[in-house]
């Protein structure tokens, strides 16, 4: 289902990346729901994707971040396997899965552990984006043109 942005447009400059944004999200694929995750706030500037990834091994997942997008992909080794399954439930097929993050939001871990792979988000807001207090003077005559 799309979305017509268009009276947002009318009535706001500069936000054209958040349209964008919010239209590229709901079009993605990969809302099959695989694999399973959750998205945590762990601080006030901290947040943790813990994804359920049974099955991979360390070297067939891949997380990558570009610009404001983290892909996060798996790509599962079909290696000669002689064992003849009578069910199997643990999905190992590949994925693709985009998480889109906000300004200033830094990947700064990943580890995989017990069949779930923890990436850890920063957001690292620069100095000059910082709130600064401002000094106020007094005894100074104001500037007149």
């Amino acid at each position: 289902m799309r979305i017509d942005y268009s009276p947002f447009y009318r009535a706001s400059v500069g936000f054209d990346r958040i349209f964008d944004l919010l239209d590229s999200v709901s079009s993605q694929s990969g809302a099959n729901g695989y694999p399973p995750y959750n998205i945590e706030k762990t601080g006030d500037n901290a947040y943790k994707i813990v994804m359920a990834v049974a099955g991979f091994a360390e070297a067939e997942l891949n997380v990558t971040q570009k610009e404001n997008e983290l892909l996060v992909s798996g790509q599962a080794q079909n290696g000669q396997d002689d064992r003849q399954y009578l069910y199997r439930g643990i999905a190992g097929r590949n994925f693709e899965r985009r998480f889109q993050l906000a300004d200033h939001v830094k990947v700064t871990g990943a580890k995989l552990a017990n069949g779930l792979l923890v990436i850890e988000l920063q957001r690292e807001i620069p100095e000059e984006k910082k709130p600064r207090a401002i000094p106020v003077v007094t005894g100074q005559p104001a500037l007149t043109h």
